[in-house]
């Protein structure tokens, strides 16, 4: 008969209570694991549900009209934006649609007097450039809406650079910043108006919408990815050149040599 004494008892007594402790830490913690990632998916399902995309309407979308704080008033058609250089001042607007499912609140735009391409400038234009709405503008999920945009400061070179563009019926880029209804998910979409006939009396012009980027997280298309693709298409560019200009010195040498005339 075996006999264990008390020291070789309380041993066993600590060792037991030792373990039990550990398994309930354990099952502690993937408890409480599992629920930080259902937490966070629950977080993710939410946001998902308040994220806005703002796109250009579609052509067959009603005309809206919106008038700017000093009475003047536009219109613009489906799928299209205005573009105006009125007694020296600018007016720009774009027909928009939500294609997301939460509200979309215009919080600041910047405008760039040329069409800007992803494969040159895959990223947007610094924050610091961006000037702020001074109208509250909401455009509902699954439904159109209107932006609007006015450079009146003689003193600004933004002004005189877009009045210009405007004149001469080149295209100009907007770049507009958003958030959902609480402030998040910030959002930058790039839009280009596209001048297809010529400057036009009343100001319309194409509108295409070219790229989306997530400043909070990543989204759909990394940023990398797009950086990477830019510097490829890049030296592409070059090699096509660098191969253009070998096969014209050669084509040169080759007439010097066979005493063709140049």
């Amino acid at each position: 008969m075996l006999v264990i004494g008390s020291d070789s008892a309380a041993t066993i007594s600590s060792l037991a209570t030792g373990a039990g402790t550990l398994v309930l830490a354990v099952a502690t913690f993937a408890a409480v694991r599992s629920s930080n990632r259902s937490a966070r998916i629950a977080e993710l399902a939410l946001q998902e549900q308040r994220r806005p995309i703002l796109t250009n309407s579609r052509l067959d979308d009603p005309d809206q009209k919106l008038g700017f704080a000093d009475d003047h008033w536009v219109t613009a058609h489906g799928g299209q934006a205005t573009v105006q250089h009125i007694d020296g001042a600018v007016y720009l607007t774009i027909s928009l649609r939500n294609v997301g499912s939460g509200i979309a609140v215009c919080q600041a735009w910047v405008a760039t007097p040329s069409l800007l391409r992803n494969s040159s400038r895959p990223m947007y234009t610094p924050l610091d450039d961006f000037r702020l709405q001074s109208r509250d503008l909401y455009i509902p999920p699954g439904d159109i809406g209107m932006w609007q945009g006015a450079l009146r400061d003689p003193n600004d070179p933004s002004r005189a650079a877009l009045a210009a563009a405007i004149d001469a019926g080149e295209g100009i880029s907007v770049e507009l910043l958003y958030s959902d209804l609480i402030g998040r998910q910030r959002t930058i979409t790039r839009f280009g108006l596209l001048a297809k006939d010529g400057p036009r009396e009343d100001g319309a012009r194409y509108t295409s919408m070219s790229r989306h980027w997530f400043l909070d997280w990543e989204g759909p298309r990394p940023d990398n990815y797009a950086q990477a693709d830019a510097t490829a298409n890049i030296l592409r560019h070059v090699d096509n050149r660098e191969t253009v200009t070998s096969t014209a010195v050669a084509e040169d040498e080759l007439g010097v040599e066979s005493g063709e005339p140049g």
